[in-house]
């Protein structure tokens, strides 16, 4: 059941050339346009095909329905995720502390800037959530955050560690999500953000303490 699942949701094929590759990225900004403008629900291939000006055939020859590029769009932000964890909670010439400010800072403005798309992408989730990349983009986060619990609290039991990894993930992605739900100012972003690091730099402190 698994394997046909992701073969259903996994692009026909990759493009080769220039043009093709064209083609794709014209898609999926259609995509991303089509989801921000009439959501999850009202979503299809031939809305996407219209808004891209191709043909519903050459949609066809790179995503099979509608879930493939649904699936493609939340890989894609997967991914992104994935890089701005690793490229600020791997960088080491900062200390632990200042690391994770900054991903704070960094997530939850990513997150207005976002609210859109992910609301459908989050409305659109039991078409793939389920499929082994989704498993393995989440096992990806997951390490990226393990190893820098490790760096924070060195001295903590794995235990404490993990806990701690998981209530500060769910709890920024949480409030992240909610903060997002209306528009932001600047100024509002910024204090939000730091006052939920000061909250998660503390609740570090505390444990690194005992």
């Amino acid at each position: 059941m698994a394997d046909r699942r992701s073969r259903s949701i996994s692009s026909r094929k990759q493009p080769q050339q220039v043009r093709s590759s064209e083609l794709v990225a014209a898609i999926l900004d259609a995509a991303v346009q089509v989801l921000a403008k009439e959501g999850a629900q009202r979503f299809t291939a031939a809305r996407v095909a219209e808004r891209a000006g191709v043909s519903v055939g050459s949609l066809y020859q790179y995503f099979p329905n509608k879930a493939a590029i649904l699936f493609r769009l939340q890989s894609d932000e997967w991914q992104r995720t994935s890089e701005l964890l690793r490229g600020i909670l791997a960088d080491r010439t900062k200390p632990p502390p200042a690391r994770l400010r900054a991903l704070v800072h960094a997530f939850i403005r990513s997150e207005c800037e976002e609210a859109a798309i992910r609301v459908a992408l989050n409305d659109a989730a039991p078409l793939y959530r389920d499929a082994p990349e989704a498993h393995d983009a989440r096992a990806a986060g997951e390490e990226i955050i393990a190893v820098f619990m490790r760096e924070a609290l060195p001295k903590a039991a794995n235990a404490t560690r993990a806990l701690a990894g998981e209530l500060i993930k769910t709890t920024l992605s949480e409030i992240g999500k909610r903060f997002s739900e209306v528009p932001r100012k600047d100024a509002e972003i910024v204090r939000h953000a730091d006052g939920l690091a000061d909250m998660f730099c503390a609740y570090l402190a505390e444990l690194a303490r005992r």
